[in-house]
């Protein structure tokens, strides 16, 4: 009868699961979608400062709408690869990880204190890593830790990561902690072998940090592509769930049956939807890849250089990024994982030059690379960026230790020399230091709630833009009654007219790549 019951609760994991949907969303935080309209209000400033500029740029100006928000489900879905809503929910509710999304949880956290080996970690220590584990904990509604132990081992390699001896003491103080729902051990990712010896035998859930990262990441998700990445990324999660699911029927001797005739069992049955399901998503996602190739098309088009602010999670990306624009509808919040999504926001630098600041996902340490790698599409941008700035919590306890994961993770998407060599590194929270002094020559301190060092690190951006770009920012003096504005106009970014009536001229302050200027200089000799 128990074999029977479990082949039900199979099947229904197959199903749609909605009414999950409406049980976990308890547990997620209520997040109010902004509209983004960096570049717009940008546009509108602009022009007031600029009003003789305005005739001649109104077209140019007309498209940098169509970058205010990055490449979000808000953007213009028209065309072959566009994606229905109804698809991305559909497979988004698809086959949800059921276990760790019921409700509120109480939560006892366990954090492996591992003696040595390669899992030694050497540049934190293991209260820090527990505190991690208490914020991730703490950045769900309804989860709560009610208690938390620090365990020393000396083989994280095995089933049950312990001795025999810290195993039995923590199964005995699990057991006798009153009202716990889960278990969070704060390892990257757990064998099905491990999750299952350990639900046996505390009674209770198992996660870790790849499960709960990904649920975090499941609450905050609004936008399509955000939603089919947390879809594949939750593929290895099922898989694991499956195997636990049938290693526990065959112990019954029910999971190895062929069902219906078909000569598959009911594990090759469910290996193959969970195989059906991934290759849908994927290809929903290289659709939606395909677009956001096009929009970064547009944006190069347009002449608008790319910088991407990166950084660990909650470093202060978003709050940075709201000062160098000037966008008072971005509401970073104090949560890890608050941005899932890339958005797009234009700043003015010092030349008037506009560039687009691209905000992007904060990354976290011990996070298996399944999860990096359904991020792909999205951490795709950095790699075309002109310019990357690295931001740092200066003030973080962990603030070595998270910049080496960030370099770390870096180097495994392959990011182009080009840009590490001249990526802006900023020590952000300042504030919070009292007489703060870097070790660090080249980096640069900001404060961005305050608004402290924005004006240096502006410099800094437009120097490396420029020579990243192979740009020039020039003033050039123009015959008003010959072709050179129209030209420059097609070929430059102008940034300001300064007409000067009484002679037919004007002043032109452009943009302008070294091989346009070389065209220029040939078409209008002695200008």
């Amino acid at each position: 009868m128990t074999a029977v019951k479990r082949l039900g609760s199979l099947w229904s994991l197959l199903q749609h699961t909605h009414s999950w949907h409406r049980a976990a969303s308890a547990t997620c935080r209520t997040l109010n979608a902004s509209s983004h309209h960096a570049i717009s209000r940008f546009e509108h400033s602009w022009l007031q400062l600029h009003p003789r500029a305005f005739s001649l740029s109104a077209s140019r100006f007309k498209s940098i709408d169509d970058f205010s928000s990055g490449f979000t489900e808000e953007d213009d879905d028209d065309g072959e690869d566009s994606i229905e809503d109804s698809e991305v929910d559909e497979l988004f509710q698809q086959q949800v990880p059921t276990s760790i999304g019921e409700g509120q949880h109480r939560i006892f956290i366990v954090h492996p204190d591992v003696k040595w080996g390669s899992k030694k970690q050497h540049l934190t220590t293991a209260e820090l890593m527990m505190a991690e584990a208490v914020g991730l904990v703490n950045t769900l509604d309804n989860w709560t830790v009610v208690d938390k132990v620090i365990l020393s081992t000396k083989t994280p390699e095995k089933k049950k990561i312990f001795g025999k001896g810290n195993f039995q003491s923590l199964t005995e103080r699990i057991r006798q902690t009153a009202g716990i729902t889960a278990v969070f051990v704060n390892v990257e990712r757990l064998s099905p072998l491990s999750e299952r010896e350990f639900e046996e035998a505390w009674g209770v859930k198992v996660f870790d940090r790849y499960s709960v990262v990904l649920h975090i990441f499941r609450c905050n998700a609004r936008t399509k592509e955000a939603k089919l990445q947390i879809s594949l990324a939750e593929i290895p999660l099922l898989r694991s769930r499956l195997k636990n699911e049938f290693a526990n029927l065959d112990q019954q001797g029910g999971g190895s049956k062929y069902i219906g005739g078909s000569g598959e069992t009911l594990f090759e049955v469910q290996q193959r939807l969970l195989k059906e399901r991934e290759m849908k998503i994927r290809s929903a996602l290289e659709r939606l890849r395909k677009k956001r190739h096009l929009l970064r098309s547009q944006r190069k088009h347009k002449d608008f250089p790319t910088v991407s602010v990166l950084g660990y999670t909650n470093c202060g990306k978003t709050t940075l990024i709201k000062a160098l624009t000037g966008d008072s509808e971005l509401q970073p919040r104090n949560q890890l994982f608050a941005t899932l999504d890339v958005t797009v926001h234009a700043g003015q630098l010092p030349s008037h030059m506009t560039v687009l600041y691209v905000d992007t996902i904060g990354f976290l340490s011990q996070l298996p690379h399944q999860l990096i790698d359904s991020f792909s599409a999205t951490l795709e941008d950095i790699k075309h960026s002109d310019l990357l700035i690295h931001v740092r919590d200066i003030s973080h306890p962990e603030t070595v230790n998270q910049k080496v994961n960030v370099l770390n993770i870096l180097k495994n998407l392959q990011i182009p020399d080009r840009l590490m060599s001249s990526m802006i590194e900023v020590h952000n929270k300042v504030d919070l230091i009292d007489n703060y002094q870097s070790a660090e020559p080249n980096a640069l301190p900001v404060s961005a709630l305050k608004e402290r060092g924005l004006v240096e690190l502006e410099k800094v951006v437009e120097k490396e833009i420029v020579n990243a770009t192979g740009k020039l920012i020039l003033n050039l003096k123009v015959n008003l009654s010959t072709s050179q504005l129209s030209w420059l106009y097609k070929e430059a970014t102008v940034q300001d007219v300064d007409v000067i009536a009484d002679e037919g001229s004007a002043v032109i302050k452009v943009i302008i790549s070294t091989a346009a200027y070389g065209r220029y200089k040939k078409l209008f000799p002695g200008r």
